[in-house]
């Protein structure tokens, strides 16, 4: 089973009630074909929708998403970093921001990875900010960076204090997307 990072403009529904009966359409739908729904995240202007699958394969996932009518904008095979499946599974998906960050050409996933465990202690810098989780595009075109703070510019320092670049942040909860 792989993990697949799934984008959408938000489905018809925008309300709360709306949304989560479109992820639980989405859960049964990804189980029907021995997958699972991994976590769900929503913009808080409700404009995007970031949804982690565990499926078999790609097809898998654009034919559940096709089945509830899901539109989507990006399928991309995924990796996790900087916690375990259980970890994300029992969180419940708390978080606060999601950073998007779109890789140079030429970066490979070895040296990500030892650049991340390189800069990850410096996020001691900014405590204020916790750093939970990654998920990093197999193709490695981007990746996704989870956080808990309290506002966006804590964010900020953080990614300035581990040396990563912005390209999007998204608040989740109240506050609108916002850019660096």
């Amino acid at each position: 089973m792989a993990l697949f990072l799934v984008e959408s403009p938000m489905p018809v529904s925008t309300d709360r009630s709306g949304i989560q009966a479109a992820l639980d359409r989405l859960a049964e739908a990804i189980q029907a074909r021995s997958g699972a729904l991994i976590e769900a995240q929503v913009t808080s202007d409700r404009s995007q929708l970031f949804v982690i699958l565990e499926a078999p394969d790609e097809a898998t996932v654009r034919q559940a998403a096709r089945e509830i009518d899901l539109p989507i904008t990006l399928v991309k095979t995924v990796r996790l970093v900087g916690q375990t499946l259980e970890e994300v599974r029992s969180s419940q998906g708390a978080v606060d921001y999601i950073v998007e960050w779109n890789f140079p050409a030429g970066l490979t996933m070895e040296a990500y990875l030892q650049r991340k465990a390189a800069n990850s202690p410096k996020y001691a810098l900014v405590p204020e900010v916790r750093f939970l989780r990654t998920y990093v595009c197999e193709d490695m075109s981007k990746c996704l960076c989870f956080y808990d703070a309290e506002n966006v510019e804590d964010v900020l320092k953080a990614r300035q204090a581990v040396e990563a670049p912005v390209d999007a942040v998204y608040r989740v909860g109240s506050a609108d997307k916002e850019q660096p």
